[in-house]
């Protein structure tokens, strides 16, 4: 077994999936899966992984978590990256878009994190309301597609898309090597527990919806790119799509378990199915069926009952 899969035998499904996807799209568009394409690949998939590496540290800290707001904060970060900073001010160096961007993202998670963890709504509430708010926002800032992105944004839907993948993966490694990481995975598996041992489990879980927003707006940049423009309404999948990936890709949505790998396995996983489905021109509403049953079969096959009926059912 590699290395990398040590201890990590919930990724054993997204892995299987992934290698037959793989497969599969190989025979049908050998060309999009060639080496001289794997940049411009990579690139249409970045939002979409960057989506669920942005859903992943709620989930993680336990207790339903979960941020819903990670589609439409995506889709405001374009809305204001291009109409705004960019058509409006005439700004387009990265120095000032990139920390104004991630600034949005900082300011949405302690948003998100105060109401779902100091007012105490439900997370699926509370980034319900600011998922709406953020939706809002963008209609109001651009009701229609407008406008195009600079050169260097647009150079995201291709090669460069690996920029800020592995800028995000680093941080997640920095992220892992902080007390910060083993509290977020004591507090998502047992909170009680790591409130006895001393883990400030308030702060732990409002930093995870800080992450969450910092890594959505990174995905908005990525989304701004791969589209070259600013649209209101195409960010509005994302929530699902980058759900059904944290969970098909292994991650309990109970919280506890799960990593990076996992999310980028899963929403590898999806774009994988995506693209087979689109090749036979099926449409958007089987799509979405589709998503629906991905999501619901994850999550079931991840649930931590039937992993022990099944366990229990299996022969010695």
């Amino acid at each position: 077994m590699p290395r990398w899969l040590a201890g990590r035998s919930y990724l054993g499904l997204a892995a299987t999936l992934f290698v037959v996807l793989l497969l599969v799209n190989l025979v049908l568009n050998p060309t999009r899966f060639s080496p001289a394409s794997l940049g411009v690949t990579v690139g249409l998939a970045s939002g979409l992984m960057l989506a669920a590496i942005a859903s992943m540290p709620p989930i993680l800290a336990g207790r339903g978590g979960i941020d819903i707001s990670v589609g439409p904060l995506m889709g405001l970060v374009n809305v204001v990256v291009v109409r705004w900073l960019v058509e409006g001010l005439a700004i387009e160096s990265p120095f000032v878009i990139v920390p104004m961007v991630l600034l949005l993202g900082l300011l949405s998670g302690i948003l998100n994190g105060f109401l779902a963890t100091v007012v105490r709504i439900q997370p699926i509430v509370a980034t319900l309301g600011t998922s709406l708010l953020y939706a809002g926002i963008t209609l109001t800032i651009a009701p229609s597609p407008i406008g195009t992105a600079p050169t260097w944004i647009k150079a995201l839907a291709g090669p460069a898309s690996i920029v800020p993948l592995v800028l995000v993966a680093l941080a997640w490694l920095l992220i892992k090597r902080l007390p910060f990481y083993e509290q977020l995975m004591c507090v998502g598996s047992d909170d009680r527990a790591a409130y006895t041992a001393g883990i400030p489990v308030t702060t732990v879980r409002w930093l995870s919806y800080v992450l969450a927003g910092l890594f959505a707006s990174v995905g908005g940049l990525c989304l701004t790119g791969l589209i070259g423009s600013a649209d209101p309404n195409i960010a509005n999948t994302y929530t699902l799509l980058a759900i059904s990936a944290v969970a098909l890709g292994g991650v309990s949505l109970a919280g506890g378990r799960g990593g990076l790998i996992a999310a980028v396995l899963g929403a590898a996983d999806i774009f994988l199915l995506q693209t087979a489905l689109t090749y036979f021109n099926v449409s958007t509403f089987v799509l979405q069926i589709v998503y629906g049953v991905v999501l619901t079969v994850a999550v079931a096959l991840n649930a931590d009952r039937l992993r022990q009926y099944l366990r229990r059912r299996s022969p010695a």
